[in-house]
């Protein structure tokens, strides 16, 4: 009887949201995942940056953790903020397979 080679998936899911919160520590992060998992840790930027700045560092490291172990194009789109010091986007499959403009 032959085997079937199992694939190997990475062992996080794709994501589908983050979420963004300024601490007396550091910029903390948690990505939901379409599988219902979520990863925690930490931004690496300076704990001074800019939120608008740290938003954009987080929103690109989900679009690389996307691309690099699910192959998949992503998009993130920040929600209007509730809290100064707390962010959540949706990240969603992009529609066209191209990652957006730059400008």
């Amino acid at each position: 009887m032959a085997r079937r080679k199992k694939e190997k998936r990475p062992a996080w899911g794709i994501p589908k949201g983050i979420v963004l919160l300024a601490t007396p520590e550091g910029w903390r992060t948690s990505v939901l995942t379409l599988e219902g998992g979520m990863l925690c840790g930490h931004l690496d930027v300076p704990i001074d940056t800019d939120p608008h700045d740290a938003r954009a560092a987080a929103a690109v490291m989900v679009t690389e953790l996307a691309r690099d172990f699910h192959d998949t194009v992503v998009e993130v789109s920040w929600d209007p903020p509730r809290e100064p010091w707390s962010w959540t986007a949706r990240v969603a499959l992009s529609t066209d397979g191209e990652p957006p403009s730059e400008g």
